[in-house]
């Protein structure tokens, strides 16, 4: 709704503004005081219950962001290393950068993998770097 402005009206203390619709089938009137210059500054009111709601909606975010950002990756890397810890020979694995292969020996800091059956290939890859077991 459009208003038009019809009458400003301003008392001593009180400003008045009535206004009408447009099509002439409302009227709003409007009222709002004025505050003394010469008064003190108007206390403000705090509701204790409005600032708990907020306290604990901030705490609550914190509480999500501590899942998303930490519990998440700390998980996932704790069942990667408890899935390369688990492998032993003849494992089929898959690295991260999408090479199939056939463990044939695993030590702490690298593990050596069949790649190719006619040529006897073999190579070495870090633990890390195994993406997922094949069966």
């Amino acid at each position: 709704m459009e208003y038009g402005l019809i009458l400003a009206q301003a008392e001593q203390d009180t400003e008045v503004i009535k206004a009408e619709d447009i099509s002439g089938s409302e009227e709003v009137q409007t009222t709002t005081t004025q505050a003394d210059p010469n008064s003190g500054a108007m206390p403000v009111r705090r509701n204790p219950q409005a600032q708990w709601s907020q306290i604990i909606f901030i705490v609550l975010l914190f509480v999500l962001m501590y899942f998303m950002l930490f519990r998440g990756p700390k998980k996932r890397q704790q069942q990667q290393q408890q899935m390369v810890q688990s492998l032993k020979k003849n494992d089929r694995v898959q690295t991260v950068g999408g090479i199939l292969g056939t463990v044939l020996e695993v030590s702490e800091n690298e593990i050596t993998l069949k790649i190719d059956e006619s040529n006897n290939t073999k190579i070495k890859v870090l633990p890390s770097s195994i993406s997922k077991v094949i069966g």
